[in-house]
């Protein structure tokens, strides 16, 4: 019996047959890209579908997105109260009374002042425009006053016309849509408040082992990304509605009210928003008071937007809100084509919140694989890199070069030398 045995050798492996046909067409590099284009069409068609389901049943998804957001920045208060000996029903409906309140607050401030405030505001815009008239008269090109009749006959028709009709009979339309889009909102948010955290354990049951951990992570990664997004975005339009508020009744601006309450609802929309709502105050204080007061609004809405960018955001939204501005244009782009106003606003958090899933997607702290920093991303690094690089190729080259004209010299020495023997 020998002392070590022979280490048997591995099965052979049969020869592979030669892929012919059809399946030889798809297994080259171009076959490859023929089959990963086809993965990202029928991707890009189930996303178009469900944006387009999305659209369809707009009446039903929007509310929910919003109560969704609501419930995010609501669901501390909702825990603060249960854990402080509250029942579960009286602590939903008093965040849920708080939050009907504070919306209708918002409506009933802008209805009731812009009614107190409407005849004076039309008696100003009739001087305002005839000081418009008096001023067109001023200016290097002439306006007659055929073509302002002609203007103002045009608003007229239209305003008097069928298109005109069918455009109220639309609005009566959105009307209904949003009386029903509001009730379905305020029942589901009820139950969000309620029974949230019962409602997402429901929806994870597929889910075991490490998936349900990812999906719990990332669910309250979402929640914690849209609640904080929502309660610092509204103290931050609080202010801005304080400030600009103040401001322009200060000046003595009409619909001060009105304007604060549109401002406050516009800073939910990044970047755009708060411009918005200036323009639209500026507007106003031009046709009811002068240009003079309405460069003082601009300055206004100019010194509160500068607080807000470089000292509210900052401290009060923190890491919430980390996207590119290139991002959220986009996407606010993207929510006003397919939702309106109300796309405009609930864009933003949803890519905040998307994104911030993708961040704990593989830990607590770890990114998923294809979008962690691999490398640095800071341009001017880039730069000092490549810098150093083509300093580095130019040294080498300069040795190189004294290197070949010492071996030619040597060369040319070794000749002579050679010659003369």
């Amino acid at each position: 019996m020998p002392f070590f045995r022979a280490t048997p050798a591995p099965p052979a492996t049969p020869p592979t047959e030669p892929l012919t046909g059809a399946r030889a067409a798809w297994s080259d590099s171009f076959g490859k890209l023929a089959t990963r284009c086809l993965q990202v069409i029928i991707i890009l068609v189930i996303v178009a579908g469900i944006v387009y389901a999305s659209q369809v049943l707009s009446v039903v998804t929007i509310p929910v997105l919003l109560a969704l957001i609501i419930a995010s920045a609501m669901h501390p208060v909702v825990s603060w109260l249960r854990r402080h000996g509250f029942p579960s029903v009286f602590a939903t409906l008093t965040v849920l009374l708080g939050v009907l309140v504070v919306l209708g607050l918002l409506g009933y401030l802008i209805v009731v002042a812009v009614e107190n405030q409407w005849s004076s505001l039309q008696k100003s815009a009739v001087q305002g425009f005839q000081q418009l008239q008096d001023f067109s008269t001023t200016l290097p090109f002439a306006v007659s006053d055929s073509q302002v009749d002609d203007a103002v006959k045009t608003a007229t028709d239209f305003v008097t016309s069928a298109q005109f009709g069918s455009g109220a009979l639309a609005g009566a339309s959105a009307t209904a849509n949003f009386l029903t889009g509001l009730v379905l909102m305020i029942v589901v948010l009820f139950f969000f408040l309620k029974d949230g955290p019962r409602i997402w354990e429901f929806l994870l049951r597929p889910f075991t082992g490490a998936s349900y951990t990812r999906a719990r992570r990332v669910g309250d990664r979402v929640v914690s990304t849209l609640g904080g997004y929502v309660r610092g975005t509204a103290t931050v339009a609080a202010v801005d509605a304080i400030g600009i508020g103040v401001g322009i009744a200060i000046v003595g601006v009409p619909l001060a009210l009105p304007l604060a309450v549109i401002v406050f609802i516009t800073a939910f929309i990044p970047i755009v928003g708060a411009t918005a709502a200036g323009i639209l105050a500026a507007l106003v204080a031009l046709v009811a008071l002068g240009p003079v007061q309405a460069l003082f609004v601009v300055g206004i809405v100019v010194v509160v937007n500068q607080l807000e960018g470089n000292f509210l955001q900052p401290v009060l939204m923190g890491k919430t809100l980390r996207l590119h501005g290139l991002v959220i244009l986009i996407g606010l782009t993207a929510g006003t084509v397919l939702a309106g106003i109300t796309g405009a606003i609930i864009s933003v958090p949803l890519l905040a919140a998307a994104w911030g899933a993708v961040k704990v997607w593989d830990g607590p702290d770890l990114a998923a694989e294809p979008w962690r920093q691999k490398r640095s991303e800071d341009v001017e690094d880039h730069e000092r890199a490549n810098k150093r690089a083509k300093r580095r190729e130019k040294a080498q080259k300069a040795r190189t070069e004294r290197r070949e004209k010492a071996e030619k010299a040597r060369a040319k020495q070794a000749a002579k030398a050679a010659k003369a023997d």
